[in-house]
C-alpha cells in the first residue's frame, strides 16, 4: 500500500509541481554588487529543489554567473528541457526520498540548499494530502540533512502564511498569523521549523516572505496572484483579460528580477547581521484594476472584465500592503521596479515572442492560400 501511494505522489507531483521570482550594504568583508558577475570569496556549492518552477530558473541562471555553473545544481523529478539542460548541472530529486537527497548532498559537496519544492496555493487546495506530503515532509527532510551537514538553508515562504485575523494594510513581520490554506499551514510550518531549528542546533535557516511574484519567462503555475501574469500574455493575444480576483483586490506584487536578487543578497548576509530569520519583501501592491490602466497604456484596445472564482476567497485573507521596512533598515533590501517598471519589462520582453507568432501565422495563412489558388 505504501509503495502504490509513493508512485501516486510522485506521479501528481510531476503533473502539479508548479512554479513554488541593489543597494550597497557592506557584507562581512565584500559588497553585494548589482553586477552578478562579481562574488567576492568561496563560491558556494548551491542545490536548488524543485527548480522547474517559476523561480528555481531565473535563480539557477543568477547564481551561476556568481558562483560558477558547475557550482550550483538544478535538480527536480521531470526531465530537464534541452535548455535547462545545457545549461549547467541537473540531477534528479525527490524530495520526499531522504537518502537520495543525503547521496546528493555528500556526492556533490552541497554547501546551501535553496528549496523551492512546494505546491502553490490553489493547486494546493485541490490535493490537500500531497500538499502535506510535499510541503511538510518535504521540508522536514532538508531541515534534518541541513543541520547534519551543517549546510545554508533558504525555504522561501509568502503573503500566504498570513489570514484573516492578520493585519492586512500594512503587514509586518512579526503578528498574528493563522492562514487558512494548507500552502499558508505549510509555510507557517516551515517558518517555525527553519526557526527551531537555528535555536535549537544553530543551522543556518533563512527564509523571504514573497509577494506575488511576475515573471515573463514561465507560465503561471496555479497561484492567486496569477491573474497579475495572464493579463500580458492576454493583452497581446487576443485584447481580451478575464481578471479571476474582484476589480478592487489588492495585493503585493514583485517583479522576478527584484525576488531574485533579494535571495542573493539574504544568503550572502553574515548571520550576524540578520535580527530575525524571516523576513517580508516587497516592491508594489496593486488592483487588477490599476493594473489594467497600466496596461493600457501599453495596449489601448485591452478589454477587462472581472469574474471572481475560487481563488478570490483565499485573496481576502492575504495582505494588501506588505510591511518589508525591516528587510530594508537590517540589510539594505530595496527594489527595482514599480507598476510602470513591471509594465514596461513585461511588454518589452513578450512583444517579440507575439509579434513573431502573429509573423508565422500571417506566413501559414498565406501559405495556405496559396496552395489553395494553386
Amino acid at each position: 500500500m505504501k509503495t502504490v501511494i509513493q508512485k501516486t505522489a510522485q506521479k501528481s507531483l510531476s503533473s502539479l509541481l508548479g512554479r513554488c521570482q541593489s543597494c550597497s550594504v557592506i557584507v562581512s568583508s565584500r559588497q553585494y554588487n548589482d553586477d552578478h558577475t562579481k562574488y567576492e570569496g568561496n563560491k558556494p556549492r548551491v542545490l536548488i529543489t524543485g527548480s522547474l518552477g517559476q523561480l528555481g530558473t531565473g535563480l539557477a541562471s543568477v547564481m551561476r554567473k556568481r558562483y560558477g555553473v558547475q557550482n550550483v545544481f538544478m535538480s527536480d523529478i521531470i526531465k530537464a528541457p534541452p535548455n535547462v539542460a545545457a545549461s549547467g548541472p541537473y540531477v534528479f530529486a525527490d524530495i520526499l526520498d531522504f537518502k537520495r537527497l543525503q547521496e546528493l548532498i555528500v556526492t556533490h559537496n552541497i554547501d546551501w540548499i535553496v528549496h523551492f519544492s512546494a505546491l502553490l496555493s490553489a493547486v494546493g487546495e485541490n490535493n490537500v494530502p500531497l500538499a502535506m506530503r510535499v510541503n511538510i515532509e518535504g521540508l522536514h527532510n532538508v531541515l534534518e540533512l541541513s543541520k547534519q551537514y551543517k549546510l545554508k538553508l533558504f525555504v522561501p515562504s509568502t503573503i500566504g502564511a498570513f489570514g484573516p485575523d492578520s493585519p492586512r494594510n500594512p503587514t509586518p513581520d512579526l503578528t498574528i498569523q493563522r492562514p487558512r490554506t494548507i500552502y499558508g499551514v505549510s509555510k507557517v510550518h516551515a517558518e517555525l521549523m527553519g526557526e527551531y531549528y537555528y535555536h535549537r542546533f544553530g543551522m543556518d535557516f533563512r527564509s523571504l516572505r514573497f509577494p506575488g511574484v511576475i515573471s515573463a519567462d514561465t507560465n503561471p503555475g496555479g497561484g492567486t496572484t496569477d491573474y497579475a501574469v495572464h493579463i500580458f500574455h492576454d493583452a497581446l493575444q487576443t485584447g481580451d483579460f478575464t481578471s479571476f480576483l474582484r476589480r478592487d483586490t489588492r495585493l503585493p506584487m514583485m517583479y522576478i528580477d527584484d525576488c531574485l536578487r533579494s535571495v542573493v543578497q539574504f544568503m550572502e548576509l553574515p548571520g550576524n547581521q540578520l535580527k530575525q530569520r524571516t523576513y517580508n519583501v516587497t516592491a508594489m501592491s496593486f488592483t487588477p484594476e490599476e493594473l489594467v490602466a497600466e496596461v493600457r497604456k501599453h495596449v489601448p484596445h485591452l478589454k477587462a472584465k472581472y469574474e471572481a472564482d475560487s481563488r478570490q476567497k483565499i485573496a481576502d485573507t492575504w495582505p494588501e500592503v506588505f510591511d518589508d521596512s525591516n528587510a530594508r533598515a537590517d540589510w539594505g533590501w530595496k527594489h527595482d521596479y514599480d507598476i510602470k517598471g513591471l509594465c514596461d519589462i513585461m511588454f518589452e520582453k513578450l512583444r517579440p515572442v507575439y509579434d513573431t507568432d502573429s509573423h508565422l501565422d500571417a506566413c501559414s495563412k498565406d501559405g495556405k492560400q496559396k496552395l489553395s489558388a494553386a
